[in-house]
């Protein structure tokens, strides 16, 4: 197809590059954060640049004498071939790429350029390999392939080198057009998530903060699902497009809870079809409701964070996305390639972070605790209790975590140990033991287990400002 075509290049510009290097050696740091020895077409300007690279990480000066000695010290990787110094042509080709350019002010510009063709050989490369994942995986299962696919061309996007150091200036221009943009009239996809609990949304800022990660953690049958759908429902009613992984319960699970919940009808009777006509005609209402609510729904049971990495940004891309989750973490396939479980849930953590980063939007994680809290006396959780704990703490900016001291202690047992204090029954405390960017603190909820739904309590939350881990 591109057989009678060469890739996209420019010759000139690299070598103005190569040029302006050597001719002001600290040119090169206004140009290494973005631009790499691959990005070059021809090999001679590839090994030359990275020659400046290996001079550079040494801070040793860069100049034609120096650029010489690093080339000879490097031989190509094919057998019986001469030092790279020789096979670009020796010292005549750096005096030569020297005379291309009079002075190394504009190499941004040629930088730039370098990188622009790079991007564009990258892309026919990828279009390549798109074209045999479509040829030879007939039989691949299509989100699968389609996955794939959008994994190569993020990777295009991901891989274009590191950020780099902007004025301040910028920072607060930054600040000052997202705050115009949070009364403007597209304020509901640029303002804090709220999560339809005020004790929350105030403890966490006025809602949930986009690019966080949010983990929301508890034992069994503690609610945890249910109170993410629960805010995955005040999302959307604020507007919020709301996307829910559900690696655990089926779509028509999740459907039922939330249809219980907004139609105030026992989960059970649904279930089993025993409903009055006054229950029915509210389940006729909370379907029109919750039908034009923009939530989506993904219960595919078996997936890698690939997967719904690309999925998420499809989404995103086509429907628009301003809060994800995930149920749970635990289920996530880590897809093979490193054997040992915890390392396998760090890069799943670090790329669920990545995901908010890039998508621009809160990600809420469920996650199980470990059975360290049975054991214990005191059976408040802990952020060690967390399985596979290390990287999913690190990696989040937000933990969680849902109590009910019901649970764990009879009503005897609680009068006996706390004769003037009424027992918490039903109660649910979230408790937020990480805040990166604000307080800790817990907000007690009531848990509606017949509706499957939690409700706000008319107290104040409890909040410390004690650092939390970064």
């Amino acid at each position: 197809m591109y057989v009678d075509r060469l890739p996209p290049h420019d010759v000139a510009a690299e070598e103005s590059v190569i040029g302006s290097i050597l001719i002001d050696g600290d040119s090169l740091s206004r140009v290494a954060s973005f631009l790499r020895p691959q990005d070059f077409y021809g090999e001679k300007n590839r090994w030359c640049f990275d020659a400046f690279l290996a001079l550079f990480e040494r801070s040793e000066a860069i100049n034609q004498i120096t650029v010489s000695h690093e080339l000879s010290l490097h031989r190509s990787r094919s057998e019986g071939r001469e030092n790279r110094l020789e096979e670009i042509g020796g010292s005549a080709y750096l005096a030569h790429v020297v005379m291309v350019v009079p002075t190394s002010v504009h190499i941004e510009y040629y930088a730039r350029i370098v990188q622009r063709t790079s991007i564009m050989r990258q892309l026919i490369d990828v279009g390549g390999r798109i074209s045999e994942i479509g040829l030879h995986e007939s039989d691949a299962d299509t989100d699968a392939a389609l996955s794939r696919a959008e994994d190569l061309l993020f990777r295009i996007r991901a891989g274009r080198g590191s950020g780099d150091f902007v004025h301040i200036r910028e920072v607060l221009d930054t600040y000052m057009e997202e705050s115009a943009a949070l009364h403007g009239p597209d304020a509901a996809h640029v303002s804090p998530v709220a999560t339809g609990f005020p004790g929350i949304d105030n403890l966490l800022g006025n809602g949930m903060q986009r690019s966080d990660m949010i983990v929301l953690a508890a034992r069994p049958s503690l609610g945890k699902s249910t109170l993410a759908f629960n805010i995955a429902r005040a999302a959307a009613d604020s507007g919020n497009r709301v996307g829910i992984f559900s690696l655990e319960m089926s779509r028509d699970q999740i459907g039922m809870r939330l249809l219980a919940s907004e139609a105030d009808v026992d989960s059970y009777r649904i279930r089993i079809g025993l409903l009055s006509n006054d229950e029915e005609s509210r389940l006729l209402d909370a379907i029109g409701v919750l039908s034009d609510l923009p939530v989506y729904i993904d219960d595919t049971p078996i997936q890698t964070i690939i997967d719904m990495r690309g999925k998420a940004r499809r989404l995103q891309s086509e429907r628009g996305l301003d809060l994800l989750i995930i149920d749970y973490l635990q289920l996530i396939g880590g897809g093979g390639r490193i054997d040992n479980r915890a390392q396998e849930m760090g890069e799943i953590s670090r790329s669920i972070k990545g995901m908010a980063r890039d998508l621009d939007i809160p990600v809420i994680a469920c996650s199980q605790l470990s059975r360290a809290i049975e054991q214990r006396p005191n059976h408040r959780p802990l952020l060690s209790d967390l399985r596979e704990s290390g990287s999913i703490e690190q990696d989040a900016d937000v933990v969680a975590f849902i109590h009910r001291e019901d649970v764990y202690v009879s009503r005897d047992d609680w009068e006996k140990r706390n004769p003037t204090e009424p027992y918490p029954q039903n109660i649910a405390e979230i408790i937020f033991a990480k805040h990166r960017n604000g307080p800790v603190g817990t907000v007690p909820l009531y848990f509606r287990n017949d509706l499957v739904r939690f409700e706000s309590l008319e107290t104040t939350p409890s909040m410390e400002y004690a650092p939390s881990e970064a």
